[in-house]
């Protein structure tokens, strides 16, 4: 008996979070027996859709159309019900329970208020070795790599007889071997007829696993086709966009002379590996990539918010140019991070006490109490410099404009006088106006000197204001171009897959 054809229409899809639009009229089409790769830039609006089709949020508008029949989604039990799964990035695993209790753990087969173990075993058994695991049913799940735990929620997926399976970044943490497992157990599911989603941020994986393609961009579906009509240049292409061309901001420019930073070796198991460059006293350096190819966590890495296990980070200081540890260079640093609102600004306290928080020792007074006169000439010197828009320097910073909370985080760091600045997505969630007065500062601060080491997921922010740019995937820099390259010659150094990258990973 043949397997039934599966089908999922989603139809004029809309939410808006606080009055922002996330998706717009966004459409999605997949059938069974078949993988959709949902494709774009971070923000670009996949993971709100599919925590729509999910049952995680609900849509503002539109419909969703299973094997034909309109259905609702209100909550993840309501998506279970309906045949939708959802296997996570980020597992929703027990790890002191057994695979088979994990399994079933939202429907344990029961007599009266005793479970039945055996039953539960013997069920699990025979999910599993759909899958081609032999993992014991009895074994604690805390014992099992990621990829036998992520193996573990498809057999949930497979229990609950789901007509559709999300796969959210399910090779993240996978090894080549764990990888390649998956995607069989994926070609197995698509032999039944279920419908697969695929959302990565990996290019060449689509072209291995998938037999469509929906590439979304700033919440709205902009293209869906067979995986046979698109090559990973245009993927990328259609991804970012060619937005209106505003010009530089500042020419590219060649830095000579010695290096402020050098990074020798920089490796991180499962982040970042073997990563080596160098950067100069005002200059402006573009670390493009993908989202997921480790730009944040080589970040991150560099000033000791995570943990590495080998390499060197040298650091000028007056002639001397010596090894450092990523603590020591954090006091070098000016970092934004990518949450502006979660890491960069306190939203409950003033536009003054955010300003000061970094800078306490410089407004100590002779009785080490902060001295308040000079905690308010900071906070007015920076509201001045940046031009950011307050009522006063007491005025509550959650309920400051995007980008004037952004300048609020650049003015902490700015009195700070760092030489080196690590910006992670700066200009995320802007309007155009505020993205051109923070891309107007950065060249501020390169002219006077500061280095500055610049992540965006928006290629034309890049290109307005880099001197040059280093190029990741997967944790190693595999490119370095010059401020002169163009969009193409940038968007085929994504594209491009270096096989013997891929088989290292």
């Amino acid at each position: 008996m043949s397997a039934p054809q599966r089908s999922l229409r989603m139809e004029g899809i809309s939410k808006a979070f606080a009055g922002i639009a996330a998706v717009r009229n966004a459409s999605l089409e997949a059938r069974g027996g078949e993988a959709m790769a949902i494709m774009g830039a971070n923000g670009a609006g996949k993971s709100t859709l599919m925590n729509i089709l999910g049952g995680v949020v609900a849509s503002d508008s539109g419909q969703i159309v299973l094997d034909g029949t309109a259905v609702t989604m209100r909550s993840p039990r309501q998506a279970t019900q309906q045949g939708v799964a959802f296997v996570h990035q980020e597992l929703a695993m027990l790890p002191t329970l057994t695979v088979a209790e994990n399994i079933f753990i939202d429907s344990l087969p029961s007599a009266g208020p005793f479970v039945r173990t055996r039953e539960m075993v013997r069920r699990s058994k025979a999910l599993l070795a759909r899958l081609g695991c032999s993992i014991p049913p009895t074994m604690p799940v805390e014992q099992l790599s990621i990829g036998d735990q992520q193996l573990i929620e498809i057999a949930r997926a497979l229990r609950q007889e789901a007509r559709v399976i999300i796969f959210d970044e399910p090779t993240s943490s996978l090894s080549g071997p764990e990888r390649q497992r998956l995607f069989n157990v994926i070609r197995g599911l698509k032999g039944s007829g279920v419908v697969i989603i695929y959302i990565t941020h990996f290019l060449e994986e689509i072209f291995s696993i998938c037999e469509r393609v929906t590439i979304m961009r700033n919440g709205e579906t902009v293209w869906s086709s067979p995986i046979s009509e698109v090559d990973p240049a245009k993927v990328v292409h259609l991804m970012l966009g060619v937005s209106e061309n505003e010009g530089r901001i500042r020419a590219p420019v060649e830095i000579k002379g010695e290096p402020l930073l050098a990074v020798k070796g920089l490796r991180r198991e499962g982040a970042i590996r073997n990563v080596d460059f160098e950067i100069r006293s005002g200059e402006i350096v573009g670390l493009w990539g993908l989202l997921g190819s480790g730009r944040t966590e080589l970040l991150r890495a560099l000033v000791g918010l995570d943990p590495v296990d080998d390499g060197t980070i040298s650091w000028r200081s007056g002639e001397s140019f010596e090894p450092i540890t990523p603590e020591q260079l954090r006091v070098h640093v000016g970092l934004i991070t990518e949450d502006r609102r979660g890491e960069g600004v306190l939203l409950p306290l003033s536009v003054s006490d955010n300003i000061a928080l970094p800078n306490l020792k410089s407004l100590l007074n002779r009785w080490r109490l902060i001295d308040a006169s000079r905690q308010v000439a900071l906070a007015d010197s920076m509201i001045d410099r940046l031009k950011i828009k307050a009522s006063s320097r007491d005025q509550i910073v959650a309920t400051l404009s995007g980008g004037n909370q952004q300048k609020v985080v650049f003015g902490r760091w700015l009195a700070t006088n760092p030489r080196l600045f690590l910006l992670d997505e700066p200009t995320r969630g802007l309007d155009v106006s505020a993205k051109t007065e923070i891309n107007r500062l950065i060249v501020e601060l390169a002219e006077k000197g500061c280095s500055v080491l610049l992540v965006s997921s928006e290629l034309q922010e890049l290109m307005r204001v880099c001197d040059r740019y280093l190029i990741i995937s997967r944790g190693r820099l595999v490119d370095a171009l010059p401020g002169s390259a163009n969009t193409n010659a940038l968007m085929q150094s994504i594209a491009t897959i270096d096989k013997d990258l891929e088989d290292a990973a």
